[in-house]
């Protein structure tokens, strides 16, 4: 009676396991993880905590202002032509939106810590651009755009994409 649930468990399971067949969704990137960066103008670090949610940003060892803490992870550099730029994830524990970005930019007068942004997604691919740090990540309001946020030193900006036109 039971000789063939082998052969029909193996199709199901490997169905429920597999993309979406056809699915014309991109593939994004895996994003880097470091929890410290060596800079000309300092050391950006993660200083890990005894409680996951608590370790804080830091710059030569002091919590940057305003404090960044959560699940921290640096995930993009860039080279700039003054300055330095660093992506970082925050987690916070909130199940609503686990993952926003900030990006730091450390150069030799000090630093800059741009808004909290995001679309509360991990899937991310990420771009420099003269002085335009761009981060793409899906979008929560329709399958077929992406989510832009466009920071320029001083303020992120946020704008809808077409999916097709960016992923070609």
């Amino acid at each position: 009676m039971f000789a063939f649930a082998p052969r029909l468990l193996a199709p199901a399971l490997l169905m429920l396991v597999s993309p979406a067949f056809g699915s014309a969704q991109p593939s994004w990137p895996i994003s880097p993880s470091r929890l410290q960066l060596s800079t000309p103008y300092g050391d950006l670090q993660v200083k890990s905590s005894e409680y996951i949610y608590e370790a804080r940003l830091q710059i030569d060892n002091t919590d940057v202002d305003p404090e960044i803490h959560g699940i921290l992870n640096i995930t993009y550099a860039f080279n700039m032509p003054t300055s330095q730029a660093a992506l970082v994830s925050i987690n916070s524990g909130n199940n609503g939106c686990p993952i926003t970005y900030r990006w730091v930019v450390l150069k030799k007068t000090g630093y800059d810590i741009s808004p909290e942004f995001g679309s509360c997604n991990e899937q991310i691919k990420v771009t420099a651009k003269g002085r335009h740090l761009t981060l793409q990540t899906p979008s929560t309001q329709a399958a077929d755009k992406i989510d832009e946020y466009v920071y320029d030193g001083k303020t992120v900006k946020h704008r809808l994409r077409n999916l097709k036109k960016e992923f070609k």
